[in-house]
């Protein structure tokens, strides 16, 4: 494989028109997307990406769960190099949070194809990759398709997973005719370029993060149980309330973060579902999901213990019966040094500034780095605004990523990462 310069100013353009055409889809009044795992935005989007995959000489390949897959077999036989995010969001999200890296991957392969020489192949082939339910905000949990295809959960639960309206992840796919037969690639390296979703790299005025380990994370799903009773004639202190133990709850939540340094620990209740949901009613039943994360996974598990105390007082001061249950957790997990140093001399050929950066969020990277050599960079998010319609990166920094992400692809192929 020849080497591979920055990109010119047709490679940028043609990026850029292409991610374009990718952020109409499922576009929002507000400028963001809503492209929810498994709907029709979402099946647009995947035509859109098996479009160009076979328009840049991709062979496309789908598997149980809803993976696309584009490969470059250069060497047969060989095991893959994957690179890529995911193409579903959250509701009412930005254009950048995971279509950004498919949309690079995308590229990067086409420009690797480009340059390639048939007389020397490399040592691995190329895939690209969008995988399903990255956000986990239809079908629960998240990083879905990457925790199937790296063995951490079956196609059959996948499947069998139920969204609100009790529609199943099988009955999605169906209905969108995006099932497969396909087991996907045996990988032997990954990379995945990602927005940042906060702001240190703009901050410290950076245009490449080296991500260099995720932090610990705990999510939870909650059921608080009360007892469904008359809003004005009920007498206070007989009511079951569950809405305002959920209440509380999230409180308690906010509380744990707020007795730590600054940063130490994030806690959030990002969903809510009341039942029976009326204005004279007091709910009978709560739904929500809870989620811990921290760099420190002692200090993770001390904030568990105060939050199982926290529950029991609040089920005795309320009257209400909280029920938890573990949905999705991963520790601490170093990306290869030797990865983030690829990165870094990748970053330095090309006459960019780099630095070592942690993410906060999961990702497919995640799951796949337990698996093989894997590669995660960042490129800066302005004023590190995520799952919202504001959410943004300026066109020179998507651009720089590419290129990045392409010299770091090109050398995954030649084996950089093999022991």
């Amino acid at each position: 494989m020849t080497t591979q310069h920055p990109a010119t100013g047709s490679d940028a353009d043609l990026f850029l028109r292409d991610f374009r055409s990718l952020s109409s889809i499922g576009e929002t009044p507000g400028g963001g997307v809503d492209r929810q795992a498994g709907t029709v935005a979402d099946a647009q989007a995947r035509a859109w990406f098996t479009s160009l995959l076979g328009q840049y000489g991709f062979t496309v390949e789908t598997d149980a769960i809803g993976n696309v897959f584009g490969l470059l077999e250069w060497n047969p036989g060989a095991p893959f190099v994957l690179v890529g995010s995911h193409l579903d969001s959250q509701p009412l999200a930005g254009k950048f949070d995971g279509a950004y890296g498919v949309a690079a991957a995308l590229h990067a392969g086409r420009r690797l194809a480009a340059g390639h020489d048939t007389a020397r192949p490399p040592k691995y082939n190329l895939a690209v990759v969008d995988w399903f339910n990255e956000e986990g905000s239809r079908f629960a949990p998240s990083m879905m398709g990457s925790s199937v295809f790296t063995g951490k959960t079956t196609a059959a639960d996948a499947l069998a997973t139920r969204d609100a309206d009790g529609v199943t992840v099988a009955e999605a796919l169906v209905a969108l005719g995006h099932t497969g037969t396909g087991t996907g690639p045996v990988p032997a390296a990954c990379a995945e370029i990602h927005i940042e979703q906060g702001r240190s790299l703009e901050d410290s005025g950076t245009t490449i993060g080296l991500v260099r380990s995720c932090w610990a994370a705990e999510k939870f799903t909650v059921t608080v149980h009360g007892e469904q009773a008359h809003t004005g004639s009920t007498v206070i202190a007989d009511r079951r309330d569950a809405l305002l133990g959920a209440s509380r709850l999230v409180v308690l939540l906010r509380e744990l973060a707020d007795r730590h340094p600054a940063g130490a620990l994030h806690t959030s209740v990002g969903q809510l579902t009341v039942l029976p949901n009326s204005p004279v009613v007091v709910p009978r039943q709560v739904d929500l999901t809870m989620d811990l994360r921290s760099a420190d996974e002692e200090l993770l598990a001390e904030a568990k213990l105060s939050l199982e105390q926290g529950i029991k007082l609040i089920e005795d001061e309320v009257n209400v019966r909280i029920e938890v249950r573990g949905s999705h957790a991963w520790g601490v997990r170093p990306y290869p040094a030797a990865g983030v140093d690829l990165a870094r001399a990748c970053a330095d050929s090309l006459g960019l500034t780099s630095r070592p950066v942690y993410t906060l969020a999961g990702h497919d990277s995640i799951n796949m780095n337990d698996v093989v050599p894997t590669v995660m960079l960042f490129v800066p998010s302005r004023e590190g605004i995520s799952h919202h319609e504001g959410e943004f990166t300026e066109d020179g920094d998507l651009c720089a990523g590419v290129d990045v992400l392409t010299e770091v692809v090109r050398r995954l192929c030649t084996g950089a990462l093999d022991d």
